[in-house]
């Protein structure tokens, strides 16, 4: 199978995802007003649910945008069955768990949204881009990322997910193995792969993920820190950059 064949479904002529990392309300309106939903989708993660809540949720929707709602939940499946189902019931775009929370708490998550006419995607967080062979080995973990990637892919398919977020690194590896209606939700997507000096580890620019099989895209500073967000999100739209 040719890992640059995608699916209809997931050819996306809107492929990042903004990632709000704001600390407010006010900061997160502000900078949205610099976007549009024809351009990307918004995720907010757990800085800025926990500081906004539920409410910048439903105002990011009213203006038409697709969000991903990025908890990543790990707990017993019947809580993070409950948590899918809150989330369903707001009408997010994308949800996702922690593959190592197991089969049970995945199949209890697909279950939960499964009779909902426009149900969440639900994804499986595999490595974080953050990690390396030895901070797995750290925690008990033998396998080298690539290897623990598979092995939860395969995992998360297995248990009605309908993606994973990993390294743009282990796309073309996973759309292989797992095939082309399986999304993959890539961070650690950088503008200049060379000079990158933060916390993510395992990176690409956005034409060589989009080229090696990702998906969807998660971009947060390269866009927030942006001079002009909107034309850097179409230069990538456009398989420019």
């Amino acid at each position: 199978m040719n890992p640059l064949i995608l699916n209809a479904e997931a050819v996306s002529s809107k492929p990042v995802i903004v990632a709000l990392d704001f600390h407010s309300e006010m900061d997160t309106l502000h900078f949205v007003r610099h976007l549009d939903p024809s351009l990307c989708r918004l995720k907010i993660g757990k800085e800025l649910f926990t500081a906004t809540g539920r409410s910048l949720v439903e105002k990011l929707m009213s203006q038409g945008y697709e969000l991903f709602l990025d908890l990543k939940y790990h707990d017993i499946p019947n809580t993070v069955a409950q948590a899918c189902k809150a989330a369903a019931d707001m009408g997010v775009w994308l949800v996702d768990m922690h593959v190592c929370g197991g089969r049970r708490m995945m199949e209890a998550a697909a279950e939960a949204v499964a009779n909902y006419a426009e149900k969440p995607k639900l994804i499986g967080v595999t490595v974080l881009t953050s990690m390396t062979s030895s901070d797995l080995l750290e925690i008990g973990l033998q396998e080298e990322p690539e290897q623990l990637v598979s092995k939860w892919a395969a995992l998360a398919k297995n248990s009605g997910l309908d993606g994973v977020v990993c390294s743009a690194h282990e796309a073309a590896m996973l759309k292989n193995q797992c095939g082309t209606d399986f999304l993959l939700v890539t961070p650690g997507i950088r503008l200049d792969v060379a000079g990158n000096q933060d916390d993510q580890r395992r990176i690409m620019t956005p034409k060589q993920a989009l080229a090696s099989g990702s998906d969807y895209l998660v971009m947060g500073r390269p866009i927030v820190q942006a001079e002009n967000p909107a034309e850097l999100l179409r230069s990538i739209n456009e398989g420019r950059v």
